[in-house]
């Protein structure tokens, strides 16, 4: 992730400060709904495994999580 200027750091400060998520805490972490954005607590090891596949295919963190839905969803039961 790049370095903030002071002027994004502000920004992003402000932002969230207005606009804090409303978390729903479960047995395995949480998700958080807001205007269809979902934020999901994950564990570890696949924190690390997504910045290693986010650097090596330079994808976000939502286009490589859509990816793996859709071939589960896709794959044969």
């Amino acid at each position: 992730m790049p370095d903030l200027t002071e002027e994004e750091y502000d920004a992003l400060n402000e932002y969230w400060t207005k606009n804090t998520p409303k978390i729903d805490t479960g047995k395995s972490g949480f998700v958080t709904r807001r205007m269809g954005t979902y934020m999901v607590e994950v564990d570890k090891l696949t924190a690390a495994w997504l910045r290693a596949r986010q650097e090596a295919t330079h994808q976000t963190t939502t286009e490589i999580i859509g990816e793996l839905v859709r071939e589960k969803i896709s794959a044969p039961r």
